[in-house]
């Protein structure tokens, strides 16, 4: 009988095991609206860690550190990895804006409207009492708060998937070129969030054409996140980066009024432009200024000279 590979084993465990805990969640009764969902959303983020952990020391003996891109050596690209998501969401912001029928709003119409249909209008009520009582400004709170999250507690649970996207993946495809990884890799992570999509996370008006628009913003969001991981030679200024998305992402549809889930938000329309502008802004540095050329090297080729 032929082994299978460290790759498939990675893949079968990972999906077998968090596709399972939706269908265990959803035939218990649960929603994904209600404090269960939350729960579930958290610890289907650990899921790719674990199983990385488990391909890598229990089947294949290996020293995690080394082989999963491990490293807490700070460098510069540890902060630009942190600034990234800032502009990202700036420029979601702006783009939104210049959509049709969507306008500015510090009154945080946007986010009202989102949670219509979502929570009860008793919660509603709340929740505007409580943002109005705030001593800050609800859209500097959700700044800071989101900068705090985002470098803690989103970060941790982004390791969660980084260890297994940039950690183990990038290592597994690096055979292939920097751009055809960074698509393979997005392809898997987007259909990986597909159960979490068609139960309501980030699309809940259009959980259908969510699970489409999340596997084309994964495969946009991979080619930034492969690029700092590789820089800072390390899977935790990813997490770092995937942390302070989730903990920022809330402003862009706070700040704006008008349009869908589809359409505005970092994960909407306008967020898939902003990172389009991301990444060519990180192409040209690659290209013109960087000594590296990582986006014209095979993944094995840059690799090899961080070691």
């Amino acid at each position: 009988m032929k082994k299978i590979s460290k790759l498939w084993l990675f893949l079968i465990i990972t999906f077998t095991i968090n596709f399972s805990m939706v269908g265990i969640f959803l035939s218990l009764g649960y929603e994904y609206k209600d404090t269960e969902g939350v729960i579930l959303g958290v610890l289907y983020m650990f899921v790719p860690m674990l199983a990385a952990l488990f391909v890598e020391k229990i089947v294949h003996k290996q020293k995690a550190a080394k082989s999963l891109f491990i490293s807490f050596k700070f460098n510069r690209w540890f902060l630009v990895a942190i600034a990234i998501p800032l502009v990202y969401t700036g420029l979601s912001i702006g783009i939104s804006l210049l959509l049709p029928g969507v306008s500015f709003s510090m009154e945080m119409e946007g986010l009202f409207t989102r949670f219509e249909g979502l929570i009860t209008p008793e919660e509603m009520e709340r929740m505007q009492l409580a943002l109005a009582a705030s001593p800050i400004h609800p859209i500097l709170l959700t700044l800071i708060q989101g900068i705090i999250g985002g470098l803690t507690v989103n970060a941790v649970a982004a390791f969660g998937e980084e260890l297994g996207w940039r950690g183990f993946l990038i290592k597994e495809y690096k055979d292939l070129h920097f751009a055809k990884a960074s698509l393979i890799i997005g392809v898997i992570w987007g259909i990986w969030h597909a159960p979490m999509i068609l139960m309501g996370h980030n699309y809940p008006n259009n959980p259908q054409v969510g699970v489409l628009m999340m596997t084309v913003w994964c495969i946009l969001l991979s080619f930034p996140f492969s690029y700092i991981a590789i820089k800072a030679k390390s899977v935790i200024a990813a997490a770092l980066m995937h942390g302070m998305i989730n903990g920022t992402a809330g402003l862009s549809i706070m700040l704006v009024v008008g349009g869908t889930d589809l359409t505005v938000g970092v994960t909407g329309l306008s967020g898939f432009i902003a990172l389009v502008m991301v990444i060519l802004a990180i192409y040209i540095y690659d290209y013109k200024i960087s000594k590296e050329k990582i986006m014209g090297q095979t993944l094995a080729q840059t690799l090899n000279k961080h070691n």
